[in-house]
């Protein structure tokens, strides 16, 4: 079954990515954990992004297409990626959620992915 394990950080955490002195720290642990992920053949996909203030958001209203530059709310956790995996269960979804650097201060959540619809 897939699940997509959806990575949040604090704004600090976030931060370190462009700290000269914290940065190979945090990168080398996320390096450690997409190589596990890969290594064990349960990878599908998965992206880091771009800081949140990179973001647009997209809204319709009235019928017109409505942009907002950056994130649109205010929040003190910022998504930084995603994967998905094809595990057999829950249970191993959220034994890999839990070797996730973001879990250790931010948070992962793990959800189910809906069947393929066909046309």
């Amino acid at each position: 079954m897939e699940y997509m394990l959806i990575m949040t950080e604090t704004a600090p955490d976030f931060a370190k990515r462009n700290d000269p002195n914290q940065a190979p720290a945090y990168f080398g642990a996320w390096a450690a954990y997409v190589k596990a992920i890969a290594e064990s053949g349960i990878m599908v996909s998965g992206l880091g992004l771009q800081p949140p203030e990179t973001a647009t958001t997209v809204r319709i209203r009235d019928g017109k297409r409505v942009l907002h530059d950056g994130p649109y709310a205010e929040a003190k956790e910022m998504l930084g990626g995603f994967f998905v995996i094809n595990v057999p269960d829950l249970d191993a979804a959220l034994e890999w959620a839990a070797r996730s650097p973001s879990a250790e201060s931010g948070c992962v959540e793990v959800r189910p992915a809906l069947p393929p619809m066909n046309p």
